[in-house]
Order: structure tokens, then C-alpha cells, then sequence
């Protein structure tokens, strides 16, 4: 008898404290296929993406396994006032479809506005409804959502001091800059990983070098000019 892909987990709403169960995708279960170059990843089976967001069926906060466990009493107040008050009783516990997944990653972003989480949490939640319209084939939507996450990183490295220590980071602007046409700045991002000193991960060097490579294509097909490191081989 072949074992059931979701498990059920419990939880303690950081807003109202109610305890609720929401469903998780089994480990075994949870190999990608393949993944994109903005890590957006595909999946054979069911997809463990559409299961991050917790909702508390009580208040309607959502939330990932990132966020804070609990809340302050202030944003509590302000998250209650502003949208629990108006919240009906709905329950995300089970299964989701694509649809239910969107709902709760959109709910997950309001509350994480609402109550000033950070800017590294709002903007994954950004990119991983982009990648739900990506699945869905809706390239303007991605593309916005895409651009909102963009916004949202340059926010996150704006505000780490070491952020040149985070590889990853740099990398995904330079690449979420490539994917939204803005190539100028995607050379800028990906030269960063490639020739700071600082920077030791092999994995994203290479990873920056190989998107480099996808950029030049971009830009020559697309008419731009080449920077000078292009010109004469670059990285």
C-alpha cells in the first residue's frame, strides 16, 4: 500500500496562539526534477512549495516555518484590527491545488506586510508566487511578482552588513535582473560573485559564470551592447 504523500502537522498560530494542524509534504517526496536558475523547482508528484504557508483556520494569520513563532502584542493588534476582524473560519489543513496554494502565499504576503516581518521572508514569499503564476504559464504576472521579489532582495542587501559574504543573495539579483530584461544590472550583480575576493562559493561562482554566459546570448539577441568585460571574453 503505497504511503500518502501528506502528513499532518501541528501548529501554534503566532497571532492568536490557537493550535491547528496544517499538511506537509512527506521528505521522501520532496526531489525536484528539475530546477530553474532562480531556483523555482518542478516535482514529479506533488509539489512541497504548495504546502509552506501555514494558516490558522481561527485568525487567518499565515505564516512559514521562517517566521517568527510568536508575535509582539502591538503587531498582533495591528494584524487583528486590520484584517483578522474581518476574517471568516476556512480551514487550508488538507490537500491544495495551484489555486488554494496562490490563496495562501497571498495571505502569507499580507501578514507579513502587516506585521513588518522581515525583508528577506517578504521577498521569498514575492518570488514563490511568482513562480505559482510560472507554473501556471502567466509571464506578466510572473514577471511583476518577479520584479516585487527583485525589489525586495536589493532591500535585504541593502540592510545585511556582510551581505558580500552572501553569495546566493547576489547571485539571485543578478539573475532575477537578467530574467526581467534589465541586463545592465545583471552583469553589474553576477561580476560581484564572480571577482570579489571575499566571495568563496564555488557553487554560485559557478553558477554566476554560467548565467553570464546565458546573459551575453541575451543581450546580443536582444540588440544591447556589450559592457567592456563582455567584449574581450570577461568572465
Amino acid at each position: 500500500m503505497a504511503m500518502e504523500p501528506l502528513y499532518s502537522s501541528k501548529i501554534i498560530c503566532p497571532c492568536c496562539e490557537a493550535t491547528f494542524a496544517s499538511s506537509r509534504v512527506r521528505p521522501s517526496l520532496k526531489k525536484a526534477i528539475r530546477t530553474d536558475s532562480d531556483f523555482c523547482c518542478y516535482f514529479a508528484e506533488v509539489n512541497p512549495d504548495f504546502y509552506v504557508v501555514r494558516v490558522c483556520p481561527y485568525c487567518g494569520f499565515a505564516s512559514t516555518e521562517n517566521s517568527r513563532p510568536k508575535l509582539p502584542d502591538r503587531e498582533k493588534r495591528a494584524y487583528l484590527d486590520k484584517i483578522g476582524v474581518h476574517w471568516t473560519h476556512r480551514d487550508y489543513g488538507g490537500e491544495r491545488t495551484p489555486e488554494v496554494a496562490m490563496e495562501t502565499y497571498k495571505l502569507a504576503l499580507l501578514s507579513a506586510q502587516t506585521v513588518k516581518e522581515s525583508s528577506r521572508i517578504i521577498a521569498s514569499l514575492l518570488q514563490h508566487i511568482a513562480w505559482l503564476y510560472r507554473y501556471d504559464g502567466n509571464r506578466a504576472m510572473e514577471d511583476k511578482f518577479l520584479g516585487f521579489a527583485l525589489e525586495a532582495y536589493i532591500e535585504v542587501y541593502q540592510g545585511e552588513r556582510n551581505s558580500y559574504n552572501n553569495a546566493r543573495l547576489l547571485y539571485l539579483i543578478g539573475e532575477l535582473n537578467r530574467r526581467l530584461g534589465h541586463y545592465h544590472e545583471a552583469v553589474r550583480w553576477f561580476s560581484r560573485v564572480i571577482h570579489d575576493r571575499r566571495i568563496t562559493d564555488a557553487s554560485m561562482i559557478r553558477a554566476s559564470r554560467e548565467q553570464w554566459t546565458v546573459l551575453r546570448e541575451d543581450m546580443v539577441s536582444n540588440g544591447e551592447e556589450l559592457p567592456e568585460e563582455m567584449k574581450v571574453g570577461g568572465a
